[in-house]
């Protein structure tokens, strides 16, 4: 009863104005915990002539850090702040992984009143390349295992991806083959391999602390060269330029060139003009354009793709093709005076015939019965009567 009495004398007891908030962190940064008490200046320790004290304590190791401002454990990278009225603050500056752990304000009343708070501290993820898989190669239809590790806390979470934006395929589930866009896990196994599954595979780590990682492992399916000719038969007039094409697909990288069906090598220069145009990751576009071609151009032409798996070669054959020929107003002009001429020679050896007891010749005096169907043989008299009429014309026009 005199103990009390002799606490409510001096004052009010101290009490926690506020909870002590627990604290998640990133490893690197700095932390603090706030303790607010109230009515501590004036209260008497029980059977001491001192005020009240804040102390600092880390509760699971019961170490003692710090009373009021001044600290006691040896460690630089604590501190105590205090605003000369009722707030203590601890910092802790750059924490670390075994900062983590709760932590006590105590004040030293009797009984002894604290609050506690709890310190987590987080660490961004980590690809752990020792034991992450580099770029590998795989021949087409064998197994590719892909191993991405990271460390961090809380545990990191692996997402694979391909960076194109393709299908990651899978052939070891119960479903059999299945196509999915992203895969969780450490391991991604791949089978029976082919070309489309090259390219370069994304290891994302995350784990809700920022920034996430990712490594890029670069996937290289390897096989003999395939190639495809869209046109084996082209054609083009003379004096024109063509253009030959072939589809490439091998890997790893294949020399392409072309040559003549007699196996002279082509090579660039005012005739010949060759590019390569890139489609994917393993196949290209040959193209050999042939300006003003001649008739020596014509013939077969070979696009050739080595590697050092193997090689291939596809066959295209160039012929001439003629355009329409188109005439020229003269000699429009100069066939329709032909056509004329010939109408009225036409007309002057027009066959002769026999209508009834006079003999007309049917162009050219207007006779406009067909021409008889059978010759026949003529007699003396009609022979008299023919050459008569032919003298007879002969006189008129002289």
């Amino acid at each position: 009863m005199h103990e009390i009495y002799f606490k409510l004398a001096l004052g009010l007891e101290p009490d926690f104005l506020f909870p002590l908030e627990n604290v998640t962190i990133a490893q690197g940064r700095d932390a603090m915990f706030t303790c607010v008490v109230n009515n501590l200046g004036g209260y008497r320790v029980s059977g001491d002539s001192a005020t009240a004290r804040v102390a600092w304590i880390k509760a699971d190791t019961k170490a003692i850090l710090a009373i009021h401002e001044h600290v006691i454990t040896n460690n630089a990278r604590l501190s105590v702040t205090h605003n000369d009225y009722n707030t203590w603050t601890l910092n802790i500056r750059g924490v670390k992984r075994e900062d983590r752990g709760q932590y006590m304000c105590q004040v030293n009343t009797d009984p002894m009143k604290m609050q506690t708070a709890f310190l987590e501290v987080v660490i961004p993820p980590d690809i752990i390349y020792e034991e992450t898989s580099g770029d590998m190669m795989v021949p087409e239809g064998g197994s590719a295992k892909l191993v991405c590790k990271a460390r961090g806390y809380p545990p990191p979470k692996i997402l694979w991806r391909r960076e194109d934006g393709g299908d990651i395929i899978s052939r070891n589930g119960p479903q059999g083959k299945t196509k999915v866009t992203s895969l969780e896990g450490e391991v991604v196994n791949l089978t029976k391999v082919t070309r489309s599954e090259m390219g370069a595979y994304l290891c994302i780590a995350a784990n809700g602390v920022p920034p996430s990682v990712s490594k890029r492992i670069m996937l290289h399916v390897h096989f003999h060269p395939l190639v495809q000719v869209p046109n084996q038969l082209v054609g083009a007039p003379t004096g024109t330029d063509v253009t030959l094409q072939c589809h490439v697909e091998a890997s790893p990288k294949a020399i392409n060139y072309w040559t003549r069906e007699n196996g002279e090598m082509i090579i660039s220069n005012d005739k010949y003009h060759m590019t390569e145009i890139t489609s994917s990751a393993y196949s290209v576009q040959m193209r050999l354009v042939i300006r003003n071609i001649q008739r020596s151009d014509l013939g077969g032409y070979k696009c050739i793709s080595k590697n050092s798996i193997g090689d291939a070669e596809g066959n295209i054959r160039l012929y001439e093709m003629e355009l329409p020929h188109r005439k020229s107003r003269n000699e429009e002009e100069g066939d329709a005076a032909s056509e004329e001429s010939n109408d009225v020679r036409s007309s002057l050896q027009g066959p002769l015939r026999e209508s009834g007891n006079r003999v007309e010749d049917a162009g050219f005096l207007g006779g406009g019965g067909p021409p008889a169907s059978k010759s026949h043989r003529l007699l003396p008299h009609e022979l008299f009567l023919i050459t008569a009429l032919m003298y007879a014309v002969l006189d008129i026009s002289l």
